[in-house]
């Protein structure tokens, strides 16, 4: 009888860790092609612009984007600390912050094929889902609302990774759907949200570019039919940039767009991944009765490089990449890893230390990484001091280490808290560091009870 016992244990077990699957999210790469280790500080790169770039390193500088070999380094960095992912997301923007007369559509898709190549060489046997950046384009950000030279040859570097289907819908706006590899009934939907970007003229006017609402409309809508669970992915974010004030991705229409997809569609979306901001963030979805619907996480850059944004002040970052861990059944989100390597001691020893940054599980003492939790974590961030402040180094992969008061506070919460325009705003206006309301979270705690019964 204790034989079978511990049989039955043995094969529970087992099939708990059948049902326990990991994945890498990657991001804003930023392959400078031109850096150069000069004494000249003018020389160094070009993605700095103007300014001057004194002791840079081999391995990169936080004016500059990425040398050949910090990208490298960070895919093998990932085989390393997890060779075999179930898949990888790869959010986009890959060529260098430089002028557009210092780019060419060639230089662009070259980028592109060195990166995809690097890729499939150090991870040959895994899918990749690949979204476009606005970098990821000539002239950058005007990404158009149907086909496109760009999106014929990228569609095709990215054959080996895309059905038939998907290959043909890229061609025709650089988005497409593809059901999770093995026996998991899940979707991943890639998202060309460059289209909604405030900084795209050539959407500019239009109800909804491509179409692409209406077609998320009806792959979410088959998913919930089909009892699919779904993970959206993309480049640029819905919401506001949370290191400074008032700086939306989208433009307002577009956003209002999404927030309804997300809202109608809440319960068969996973997890929503994007990159663009560089930074190490969330952005939390709530119902019109204040409870937590969803959770978008927003992976921080591979480039160290110091944005130009108006207003914030210190915009640069460790280059970070992001391990997942997940239940292949049902896509729920087990933890989150962050991994980096601190930039200023890789090139004063010669050799960057990729490391474990933090597990999101740990640092904000939630079970896990889903909504519930991240909605825990969020008000935590927003009301204790020393969490704020782990999740503000954080936040620039241990870069920033100054202290996050009153002002950093109510910008970060309120970027995490409020995706929406108009509530977004009232935020700023408001004391962003409360937590959320007692009916809210007890609405919460109802939903999040019956949650784990009903499984």
């Amino acid at each position: 009888m204790r034989l079978l016992k511990l049989l039955i244990i043995l094969i529970q077990l087992g099939a708990a860790r059948t049902q326990s699957g990991k994945f890498w999210h990657i991001s804003d790469l930023h392959f400078d092609p031109n850096y150069t280790v000069s004494e000249d500080p003018f020389k160094v790169c070009p993605s700095a612009g103007n300014q001057q770039v004194p002791n840079a390193g081999p391995w990169g500088d936080y004016l500059c984007d990425s040398p050949w070999i910090l990208i490298n380094s960070s895919i093998y960095a990932m085989k390393a600390f997890e060779p075999a992912p179930d898949f990888i997301l790869w959010t986009g923007d890959d060529t260098p912050h430089v002028p557009n007369e210092n780019l060419s559509e060639k230089a662009v898709l070259d980028i592109v094929e060195l990166l995809t190549n690097l890729i499939r060489e150090v991870f040959p046997d895994t899918k990749v889902y690949a979204a476009m950046g606005n970098h990821d384009f000539h002239p950058k950000s005007q990404l158009p609302a149907g086909s496109h030279n760009i999106y014929n040859q990228i569609a095709e570097l990215w054959r080996p990774w895309l059905s038939n289907e998907s290959v043909a819908l890229f061609k025709e706006g650089a988005f497409y759907s593809e059901k999770l590899p093995g026996p998991s009934s899940g979707r991943i939907v890639v998202l060309n949200t460059n289209l909604y970007y405030s900084n795209n003229k050539q959407t500019e006017g239009m109800a909804d570019p491509a179409r692409q609402f209406q077609w998320l409309d009806e792959v979410l809508t088959n998913a919930s039919r089909a009892g699919e669970k779904v993970y959206i992915i993309g480049h640029v974010p819905p919401g506001f940039f949370e290191k400074t004030q008032h700086k939306a991705w989208f433009r307002e229409a577009f956003n209002a767009e999404y927030l309804k997809v997300v809202h109608k569609h809440h319960k068969v979306i996973a997890g929503q991944f994007f990159g663009h901001q560089h930074t190490d963030s969330f952005r939390m979805f709530y119902n019109d009765a204040g409870v937590p619907i969803s959770v978008m996480f927003l992976t921080p850059g591979v480039t160290p490089w110091k944005t130009t944004l108006t207003g914030v002040i210190n915009g640069a970052n460790n280059p970070g990449i992001r391990l997942f861990e997940y239940d292949r059944a049902t896509l729920s989100l087990k933890d989150m890893m962050t991994y980096y390597v601190n930039l200023s001691q890789a090139n004063a020893q010669g050799t960057p230390k990729w490391q474990l940054e933090y597990r999101v599980t740990e640092a904000y003492r939630v079970p896990d990484a889903g909504v519930q939790s991240m909605h825990q974590a969020l008000d935590r961030i927003a009301s204790d001091q020393e969490v704020l402040q782990r999740y503000y180094v954080y936040n620039s992969v241990s870069y920033d280490l100054l202290d996050c008061r009153e002002v950093c506070r109510t910008e970060q919460v309120c970027a995490m808290r409020e995706v929406a325009f108009a509530a977004y705003e009232s935020c700023l206006r408001s004391p962003a560091a409360k937590p959320a309301s007692g009916f809210a979270l007890l609405l919460a705690a109802l939903l999040g009870l019956c949650t784990v019964q009903a499984r």
